[in-house]
């Protein structure tokens, strides 16, 4: 008797269920909790990491993020507004800005303009946070240009014309009219990328820093080396966590509010 297709197709999705059922339970078998435990998830060691994961290393993300975040949102913005001008070298700038910054890793960019430079210039940075953030920054703003591009793009252009018939300069109208328009459908999308921005502070590390800017990633290695235990990094990645969940559930609930607003 030969079987239908839905049947075949019920079988096939039992037999995936049962072997993953199986592969989770010699998993759970195989695994040593105890001694996985212990070397993740030490409480003697996890207390020992507070308060200064939280008084030094937080900050000090939080502080690189948000630098990072305002100069790639500043350039990223005047970016976006040079690509649609009708200026062709605007417009050639810009993209080739934004196709170098986001084709080069930021770990190149990171190295090229924390070592390279000062090393071909002889020029130093005046401190690690500013080493830190500028290479944050530029790279952000390649990509927060093209989402402030699609935004702008989004909004109707008889708004363009219709402030225009009224009197106001193409500035004026792009700064008054346009610009806050498409601010409402990009928020979203620049929560996350504030939320990538967060987790891209971790390779700031590379530079080199000092004990008073260390960031969660450098931390949490810092923390294993002295304890030979991974537990420091797990305590590093929950805090990660604590920060960056509850950003995307708010780009989420935005992105649906936005949605909802504009059926």
């Amino acid at each position: 008797m030969s079987l239908s297709r839905r049947q075949r197709l019920r079988l096939a999705r039992g037999g995936v269920y049962s072997a993953t059922v199986a592969a989770l339970v010699l998993i759970l078998l195989a695994v040593d909790w105890g001694a996985l435990g212990g070397a993740l998830f030490k409480w003697s060691i996890v207390r020992d990491q507070f308060p200064d994961i939280l008084t030094t290393a937080l900050r000090n993300t939080v502080i690189f993020t948000i630098f990072g975040f305002i100069g790639g949102l500043s350039l990223g913005l005047l970016l976006a507004i040079m690509r649609l001008s009708s200026v062709k070298p605007y417009r050639w700038f810009a993209a080739t800005y934004i196709e170098v910054l986001r084709g080069i890793p930021l770990l190149v960019t990171l190295l090229i303009l924390g070592f390279g430079i000062p090393i071909a210039t002889g020029w130093q940075w005046p401190n690690p946070y500013i080493q830190g953030s500028v290479p944050l920054a530029l790279v952000a703003a390649a990509y927060i240009a093209e989402t402030v591009r699609a935004g702008i793009e989004a909004v109707p252009r008889g708004q363009m014309e219709a402030a225009r018939s009224l009197g106001m300069s193409y500035t004026r109208a792009m700064a008054t009219i346009i610009i806050p328009q498409a601010f409402r459908v990009i928020v979203p999308p620049l929560t996350n990328e504030f939320v990538l921005l967060i987790k891209d502070t971790s390779l700031i590390s590379v530079l080199g820093v000092t004990a008073s800017t260390l960031d969660l990633a450098r931390f949490g290695r810092n923390g294993v080396n002295d304890t030979a235990n991974a537990t420091p990094l797990v305590v590093a990645g929950l805090v990660y966590l604590a920060l960056t969940v509850p950003l995307t559930q708010l780009a989420a609930w935005m992105e649906r509010r936005s949605k909802a607003g504009r059926r």
